[in-house]
């Protein structure tokens, strides 16, 4: 079985910084792509960024020149850099791997259980 996890969230004032992680662990498999989504109560959930196994990245507006995505291809880990955080930033962020299983054949989506971002005004 393949598990994602994120960490990294918490409280931050704005203007300041946070860094988030999240690991796809297990055997048998390899990464698409991965990335964050967030949703903030009442709102969708909506693309924040991906980074593809090809290194081709993708943001949403508000999160260009603020955030950045990278990977670790040896850890199956991608981190979200934030800075310059907004209070409009306050939501919950989730990891999302696109994965390859080898011995389905398949591709699978699988999410991470989400992480709490607050920024304060």
């Amino acid at each position: 079985q393949v598990q994602v996890v994120e960490s990294g969230g918490g409280l931050v004032q704005a203007g300041g910084s946070l860094r988030l992680s999240c690991a796809a662990s297990g055997s048998g498999f390899s990464i698409n792509a991965m990335g964050w989504h967030r949703q903030a109560p009442g709102n969708q959930r909506e693309l924040v960024a991906l980074i593809t196994s090809t290194d081709s990245t993708n943001y949403a507006d508000s999160a260009k020149g603020r955030f950045t995505i990278s990977r670790d291809n040896a850890k199956n880990t991608v981190y979200l850099q934030m800075n310059s955080l907004k209070p409009e930033d306050t939501a919950v962020y989730y990891c999302n791997a696109d994965i390859r299983s080898i011995s389905m054949r398949a591709n699978f989506r699988y999410w991470g259980q989400g992480t709490q971002v607050t920024v304060s005004s």
